[in-house]
């Protein structure tokens, strides 16, 4: 098994690379553009085959890696069926599951901070992307968010599982980098104890601004993050 956290700065995205060691073949978990170079160097340097490129939702803090990655890899590309982008190899729903090497991934549908927010499950972990964070949720008042029904994602399907699962988020903003279901279940601020009626108030009254992004992000995620812009590959 071979498994990394790799983190950019500017958006607090939290990127994962999971392997099976056997064969060498990776996956891919919520990339970040600027950081396609740095990628494509750490999997050389490993070894490793890139097979499959994952996204939690479409994005609208930052510009997804996938299409360069396909590029220059061949991997396939997985985001939500119900996630808007229909350039994706396979649009994932309920029980999708996504092999590589003698490894499989289950796709959770946690829908909520987007209509398209899935969870990925591998092993003894899951990547949650916005759905759930450490000690706190996604926002769920844009992009067709809805408060109540990130309540009952993670009430109904994240915290049944077992307590020792470890949640690794999409964003961390306090240098979190992993919590597990039991923790969370007992002490996030936004969930735990929380009935649906109190988060939805408390969701209700964030006033947060728009991610920084948003207006270029969106666009360029729904389209697996196909831009005409250029990406700096120097080294690799």
């Amino acid at each position: 098994m071979v498994f990394r956290q790799l983190f950019d700065e500017d958006s607090c995205t939290y990127t994962y690379l999971l392997a099976d060691a056997l064969t060498a073949d990776a996956v891919l978990i919520d990339t970040v553009r600027e950081h396609v170079g740095g990628y494509l160097s750490l999997l050389q340097e490993q070894g490793l085959q890139l097979r499959w490129v994952l996204e939690t939702h479409v994005h609208a803090d930052h510009i997804t890696g996938a299409a360069a990655l396909k590029e220059h890899t061949g991997a396939r590309t997985v985001t939500s069926a119900e996630g808007g982008a229909e350039c994706a190899d396979v649009r994932a729903t309920e029980n999708t599951l996504i092999a590589f090497g003698e490894e499989l991934i289950r796709v959770i549908p946690t829908p909520g901070h987007t209509p398209g927010c899935v969870t990925y499950r591998w092993r003894d972990r899951i990547f949650t992307g916005d759905a759930l964070l450490i000690g706190g949720c996604g926002r769920t008042d844009f992009q067709g968010g809805d408060a109540g029904t990130l309540y009952d994602s993670v009430t109904g399907r994240l915290f049944t599982l077992p307590a020792e699962t470890l949640v690794y988020p999409g964003h961390d903003y306090k240098g979190q980098r992993v919590s597990c279901i039991g923790q969370e279940r007992d002490t996030n601020p936004r969930l735990a104890n929380t009935s649906r009626e109190a988060f939805l108030d408390t969701m209700a009254n964030l006033k947060l601004p728009p991610p920084r992004q948003i207006d270029t992000a969106l666009p360029a995620n729904e389209a697996c993050g196909r831009t005409t812009e250029l990406i700096d590959l120097q080294g690799v």
